[in-house]
């Protein structure tokens, strides 16, 4: 989706123009894809006000994938990005953002193992709406499976939400688009199903909700554990396990989650209908998923970060 232009970014500490958020094009992170980030969402919502969705969770995933890659985070502090978060989107004015706080190791040395390298950190926030587009938040969305196979346990850390990561998205999306479809679903290493391109995969099937595990690849999301907790809370069984490819041609119904995503239903694998078409089980994790914005759902968890 393009990106709306807001007037500030957050850089290092200090807020700065945004057409001043450059980078030196020798930068580490640019070459070797030594960056790790997030992907954060604030809500406008009817009782209190414009909130950040999970603001600590998100930022304490920033520092454990920044551990992960050794770049160095021992200036900040979790609360202290957390507010940097809310001041970002409340400097620019916003009511509702896409947040993208992103670390990365900067300009000054060459070669994958840079041991002297300054860690850069920036945070931005700018407009934006439905990731699958709105049609596809009511109706569903068809997807395919990619050709493509996520990295196996033992090459790279799919725990950590870095950038090189997502190279992998990148093929399976475009693979997806280029064939009509609008997302991809990437299997991992053994086969079974790991993930969309940028979006967790949960299956109904005979009543129980099963999503693959961590071992399968894939990120394991903050809206994934969002839509796992309001699941159980509406007293469904939430079952983490490896998911063979034929059983999203039997599924019930299929949903996506994510920052960007949201909760996504899927109307066909393939060109594959899901299930009768109707939803109940996904649509009841949508309702309660949005009503924490719109209050109908009791934010019982403290997901909501207000920014005052």
């Amino acid at each position: 989706m393009p990106i709306q232009e807001a007037k500030l970014i957050w850089r290092n500490g200090e807020m700065i123009p945004w057409a001043e958020a450059t980078t030196h094009v020798l930068t580490h992170g640019l070459h070797y894809g030594t960056s790790v980030f997030e992907g954060m969402r604030a809500y406008d919502t009817k009782h209190n006000g414009v909130c950040i969705f999970r603001n600590r969770e998100h930022i304490e995933r920033l520092f454990y994938s920044a551990r992960i890659y050794n770049i160095d985070m021992s200036k900040y502090t979790v609360d202290g990005l957390m507010q940097a978060c809310k001041d970002v989107v409340r400097e620019n004015g916003l009511t509702s953002a896409y947040i993208r706080p992103v670390a990365y190791l900067g300009y000054g040395e060459m070669g994958p193992y840079s041991t002297k390298v300054k860690s850069e950190l920036a945070i931005a926030a700018f407009a934006w709406g439905a990731y699958l587009g709105e049609d596809g938040l009511k109706n569903g969305i068809d997807v395919a499976v990619s050709s493509w196979r996520r990295t196996a346990p033992g090459t790279i850390p799919a725990g950590a939400k870095a950038g090189g990561n997502y190279l992998s998205s990148r093929l399976i999306g475009m693979e997806a688009r280029d064939r009509g479809f609008a997302e991809g679903i990437g299997l991992s290493h053994d086969g079974t199903v790991s993930e969309g391109a940028g979006e967790n995969l949960f299956v109904v099937l005979n009543g129980r909700i099963i999503t693959p595990p961590a071992a399968a690849s894939i990120l394991s999301g903050i809206t994934r554990d969002t839509a796992m907790t309001l699941a159980k809370k509406a007293g469904h069984e939430v079952i983490e396990q490896s998911i063979p490819r034929e059983m999203l041609y039997g599924a019930d119904e299929i949903f996506l989650t994510g920052t960007a995503a949201e909760v996504t239903p899927v109307r066909s694998v393939d060109k594959i209908p899901v299930g009768k078409g109707n939803r109940p089980v996904t649509n009841q994790i949508q309702d309660a998923f949005f009503g924490i914005f719109s209050g109908e759902t009791k934010d019982e968890w403290g997901w909501l970060d207000p920014i005052v």
